[in-house]
Parts: structure tokens; C-alpha cells; sequence
């Protein structure tokens, strides 16, 4: 293979290969800052590379030698760069040519690819065209905001760019806040998914008030969560609300629910492998995993031929009737874990003995569970109703979990802890 630059990248990969195989563990705090520093020069430097090479692919059209359109679908396919990401790098390279400042600072290594990003977004076809209505000194702008991502944190880079965006159009339109809305989600290969948004702030300021609502309110004892853990649970949580409710749109007839197609065997067994049940938009759980899922739900019986045809379409029964949950949310009060303090509306009415081992739909046989305690109790962790009404919640090993004095309402007082000595 020729190496199109004169093997400058043949060097400097044998240079990269060197620095890896050095041994780090000898080095100390100062040492590793010091040898940290220049590699972060350098890899803005090769960010300015990357961005300049795309743009001069994406103008000489050199996607189309691989049969693609786009410079952006290139690097999805042969970079395996996300989409977000190979969006950023095009943009990136759209705007050094408009803003020599930028682009100067970045081939030094003084500025990031991240801040060059931001800072790209002033030399966007619109935003030009506004500033030339408006004489606006596009070098100027270009100076000062590189000055700032030289100088300062990204998120001052990134507040400044907003001030002089706001500035351009201050006697614009109001911009409809669902334009620059997106939501990208990525499926990976064991059903869990990932992704990233972008909101205005005004869709921002929702989110976080109700994704902040939630974590405030399931706040529990020993709380031992992440701030993440906590936001991605409320999420969760948003979406069980929102389900449960049953104010989501209908769609051919069916409200929107979580699906789950197991075979009745692995469904007895919990001891079979993971994959053994299949969600509706494709994930894999294991059998325990369903079991769980089936505590407060629905079943359906559905009997298939050798060719897998369905021969027999039994009628849908809820598990848990609606009497029998009524009577669990005024008995409990909410999440019996020890600690919980989450409302009715967020909890699933959870078999002691699971129904599929011959446990009875009764209120004898409810605890009232969040999802998170849900899933404990189904890991290992045990909840039991005492003959005086309490509840008392113990961990795999047997052990009781002991709160300090609760308040003493129905299902929500655990035994006081021993006297000090």
C-alpha cells in the first residue's frame, strides 16, 4: 500500500507504537501529567488533519469511490464512527476554511476538536449569511471565540457561541424549539441501548425537572446510587409512569406495553440460560428475567404447530386484578424495601411465592415493589410481611436490612434498632 503522504503516517504510527510500549506503573503523579500534555496537543493536531482530509474528501468526492454519497456515511461505515460523531467531524472541516483563527489553533493543538465543533457552528451557510446582512466581522468573531477556547473551559466556548448567535438574529423569528431536537438511540448487541439528545432549553428545563422530581423522590435510605445511576433509574421510572398510566397514544387498536414471548418451559425454570425470552423490539432476557416481568402483568397462551404456526390463541389474563392491587396500595402505602420511600403509582404488585411456582393472585401473597426493589427481590433479596403488619426486608445472605426510626404507618415501620450499648 502507498502511503499518499511520503510515510509521515508510517513514522508516526511507529512512534505511537513506541509510546505504548512503554511501562507506566514506574511513573508517579507529575510524570504521568507531564507526558499527558503533549499527548493531548497531539491528538488535537490529528484532529485537525482528520477534519482537513474530510473536508477535502468530502469536495473532491471521494465517498463516491467507495460507492457512497456522503463524506458522513463514509466515516459511519469505514471509520465505524457514530453518527453523531461523523457529523461533527464533516462540520468541523466545513468550518476551517471560513475561520482561519480556528483552524490555526487547532493545527497547534491549542484548541479541541470538541471546541472547534462548537465554534463551527458560526460558519453554518445561515449564520453566515446573517452576519453578511449585518456587516459583521466574521474575522473578528473568529479571533475572539478562539481566544476563549484557548483560555477558557469548553462550556464558556459554548455559552459565547450562543451570545453571539442570539446577537446575529436578535430580531429574528422565534425559532420553533423542535428544530435542533434529536434523539439518537443505539441497540446493541445485548439488547441494552445507548445513545445521546439535544434539546433547547427550554425542552431541557422539562426534562430535568421531572427526571429530577423522581430522583428526589426516590431517594432511600443508604442511597448508594450515582448522580448517573439515579438520573438513568428515574428515566426508567418516567417511562414506567407514562405506560402505566394509559394515556400514551393507542396505535392499531393496542395501547403501548412491554412484550415479552417466552416459552412455558424456561418460564418454569429459571434456571435456564440468558436469551431464553424475547422483547418486543428484539432484546434477548434471560428466563428469571421474564419471571419478574410476569409478577404484575398480563399472560397471553399462545399453543404453536411443529411448523411454528400458532394453533391456539388464549385469552389474555391479568395476573394481578385490579381489586387485589387496590388492596395492596391501602395496606402498604407504597415500596415495602426497608428504606424505599416510593409512591403507590411507581410500584408493581410482586408474588411472594411466584404464581408460576403455585402462588396465589391474593393479597396475602402481594408486597408492593418498586422497579428497583423489584429487581433485588428477584436477585436474591427477600421481602416478609409479619404477623403484626410489618415488613421486613432481608439480603441474600440472610441478614436483616435495619433502617433507623421510621414513621409508622401501615407497611412502613421496620424494627427499632438494638439500644447502644
Amino acid at each position: 500500500m502507498i502511503d499518499p503522504v511520503g510515510g509521515v503516517v508510517e513514522q508516526l504510527l511507529a512512534a505511537v507504537e513506541t509510546l505504548a510500549a512503554e511501562d507506566l506503573a514506574p511513573l508517579f503523579g507529575p510524570a504521568l501529567l507531564d507526558r499527558l500534555g503533549p499527548l493531548l496537543v497531539a491528538q488535537n493536531r490529528l484532529a485537525a488533519e482528520v477534519a482537513r482530509t474530510v473536508r477535502e474528501a468530502e469536495v473532491s468526492g471521494a465517498a463516491e469511490v467507495d460507492g457512497l454519497k456522503t463524506m458522513a456515511s463514509w466515516l459511519r461505515g469505514h471509520a465505524h464512527l457514530s453518527a453523531a460523531e461523523a457529523a461533527r467531524v464533516v462540520r468541523t472541516g466545513r468550518a476551517l476554511a471560513q475561520l482561519p483563527g480556528m483552524a490555526a489553533a487547532l493545527a497547534a493543538g491549542t484548541v479541541t476538536a470538541e471546541q472547534a465543533a462548537v465554534i463551527g457552528r458560526v460558519a453554518e451557510p445561515e449564520h453566515l449569511t446573517r452576519a453578511a446582512e449585518q456587516d459583521v466581522d466574521l474575522g473578528g468573531v473568529d479571533t475572539v471565540l478562539t481566544q476563549v477556547a484557548i483560555t477558557r473551559p469548553h462550556a464558556d466556548v459554548a455559552r459565547a457561541v450562543h451570545h453571539y448567535l442570539d446577537r446575529l438574529d436578535a430580531d429574528g423569528p422565534e425559532p420553533d424549539p423542535t428544530g435542533g431536537r434529536r434523539l439518537v438511540i443505539a441497540r446493541h448487541a445485548d439488547g441494552s441501548i445507548s445513545g445521546r439528545f439535544d434539546l433547547d432549553a427550554m425542552g431541557g428545563e422539562k426534562l430535568q425537572a421531572a427526571l429530577e422530581s423522581l430522583v428526589q423522590a426516590g431517594r432511600g435510605a443508604g442511597e448508594e446510587r450515582t448522580r448517573g445511576q439515579q438520573l438513568a433509574d428515574a428515566l426508567v421510572q418516567l417511562c414506567d409512569n407514562q405506560l402505566a398510566s394509559g394515556q400514551l397514544p393507542v396505535l392499531r387498536g393496542h395501547k403501548p406495553q412491554v412484550i415479552v414471548k417466552v416459552g412455558i418451559e424456561d418460564l418454569v425454570d429459571p434456571a435456564t440460560g440468558r436469551g431464553a425470552a424475547e422483547l418486543g423490539f428484539g432484546a434477548t432476557v434471560s428466563a428469571a428475567r421474564a419471571r419478574w416481568l410476569a409478577c404484575d402483568g398480563a399472560v397471553s397462551r399462545i399453543v404453536l404447530g411443529p411448523g411454528g404456526m400458532p394453533l391456539e390463541h388464549g385469552r389474555t389474563v391479568r395476573l394481578v386484578p385490579p381489586h387485589v392491587r387496590r388492596a395492596a396500595e391501602v395496606r402498604d402505602g407504597g415500596c415495602v424495601f426497608t428504606g424505599c420511600g416510593a409512591p403507590t403509582h411507581w410500584c408493581d404488585v410482586h408474588h411472594l411465592l411466584a404464581w408460576i411456582d403455585g402462588g396465589q393472585t391474593s393479597l396475602a401473597n402481594s408486597a408492593l415493589l418498586c422497579e428497583r426493589h423489584h429487581t433485588k427481590v428477584h436477585h436474591g433479596f427477600r421481602v416478609e410481611r409479619q404477623p403484626d403488619g410489618r415488613w421486613r426486608t432481608r439480603r441474600p445472605d440472610g441478614s436483616e436490612i435495619r433502617t433507623g426510626p421510621l414513621r409508622t404507618g401501615p407497611g412502613r415501620t421496620g424494627p427499632p434498632l438494638p439500644a447502644a450499648a
